[in-house]
This record gives structure tokens, sequence and C-alpha cells, in this order.
């Protein structure tokens, strides 16, 4: 885990505008903690930067999620120290993995503010190619799950067809490996009532997609360490044994 090197930018009224919610909110979840403070300029100015906005994106999942404002804190209290907004992007991830697929009907106005930055008409063409957004009239269809994640990738310096090839890399293997899962436990649930497998089911859901992500961050670091190693450019950034070995 690393933290954001890039310094705060944002003004707390450019903060909550990216995130879609009012100041008077983010000074609230500031007071309960759930914000780090911002970094004091000239003049006195709070500043805000990525790590602010990806606590807020978390904040709203988890509350679409269901989850009350005392849960919240609790979950954010457990958060480990220094997490960077792309550490904290995979925890959302992993949160909105809990729901159930969730296809959404929105104005222009509200994908905009659901993706948390200005689109472009290229923007929703991408996201539309990549699955995320389909253009209906004058609204457009989300995956609610999925919309800012593939946000993100709007600013990975792949083309196009990379990152779809990338789509169907990830959905073959996750399927695969969902599909074993799902027979291994089978095996353990086969004589169980239908509300003790639905039980099962939801508390392994959370630990098996955490499990999946763990091992896939820590096998793509290895990945990448042998690619940089092999080509003479020495370890990515960040990239020490011991990092590798976090």
């Amino acid at each position: 885990m690393t933290t954001d090197a890039e310094e705060p930018t944002l003004t707390i009224d450019e903060l909550a505008a990216r995130a879609g919610i009012t100041v008077r909110t983010v000074r609230f979840y500031g007071t309960k903690g759930l914000l780090p403070p911002p970094v004091i300029g000239p003049r006195r100015v709070g500043h805000y930067g990525s790590e602010h906005l990806a606590r807020l994106a978390l904040i709203e999942e988890l509350q679409l999620q269901g989850m009350t404002l005392a849960a919240i804190e609790r979950y954010m209290e457990q958060l480990p120290p220094g997490l960077s907004h792309h550490d904290l992007a995979i925890h959302r991830a992993v949160v909105a993995s809990w729901a159930p697929d969730s296809v959404e009907t929105v104005t222009a106005a509200e994908l905009q503010r659901r993706a948390g930055r200005p689109l472009g008409d290229d923007d929703v063409e991408r996201l539309t190619a990549m699955g995320v957004v389909r253009p209906d009239g004058d609204t457009y269809r989300i995956d609610a799950g999925l919309l800012r994640l593939a946000v993100q990738l709007l600013d990975v310096p792949l083309s196009q067809d990379a990152i779809l090839a990338a789509r169907k890399v990830l959905i073959a293997h996750s399927r695969a490996a969902a599909h074993e899962l799902s027979q291994l436990f089978r095996g353990e649930v086969s004589e169980r009532a239908e509300e003790d497998v639905k039980s099962l089911s939801a508390h392994m859901e959370p630990i098996v997609v955490q499990a999946l992500l763990t091992t896939f961050q820590r096998s793509l670091k290895e990945e990448v360490h042998q690619w940089l190693s092999e080509s003479g450019a020495g370890s990515p950034e960040g990239g020490s044994d011991e990092g590798r070995s976090a």
C-alpha cells in the first residue's frame, strides 16, 4: 500500500461537486472521521485530493448497500492506514460486488454525477463500448456497479481494443473460477436446506471476492516485476520485494 503522491488541489466546493454531494456533507463526514483533514494551503484554504474522492465514492457505495452511518464508521475505522486512492477503489469494487447486478436508467446530468467527472461524447462512446453505458433516447442505461471503475479506465493509456480484450480475459477466467468454486461448495451444501445454502452464499461471496482480488493483485505485481526485470527497466515504482510480499 502506498500513499497518493500527487498534491491535493481541490477546494471543498470542487470536491463536493466532483463527488455529487453538498459541502455541508463533506464537512459532516470530516467531523465523523470518515475523511482525513484537508491540506491547509496559502490563506488557510483547505485542499483535498484523490484519496478524499476515493473515500467519498466508497462511502457512497456502502450507503447503496444499505449500511447505516454507524456501520459505515465501523467499516472505515477498520481500513488499514495509508491506503492510496487505488487501494480504496479496490475496496469499493469489493463492496459493489456484494450487490446483485443493477442496471438503472439515468439522465445525462445524473450520469455525470455518478461518474464523478465531466464526460464528453468520446467518453460516453468508450463507456458504451465497454458495455457499461447504453444510450436510450434522452436517458442512459448504466451498470451502476461498474460505472465508476469504467470511468477510471478512461484515463488508462490503453487502446479501446486492448481494454475490451482485457475485459474478455477477466470475464472468462472469473467465470471459470466461479464455476469451479461453486462445484466445490456444492458438495458441502448438497444436503442442506435452501435457506442454509443462501445464508452460506451470502457469507462466502464477499470473502471469496476479497480472496480473488488479493490473489490477483499479488500475481499481477509478480508479472509486472518479472516483465520489467526482463526488459531491464528495473523494479516498478514502489515494487520492492517487501511490497510484493505484502
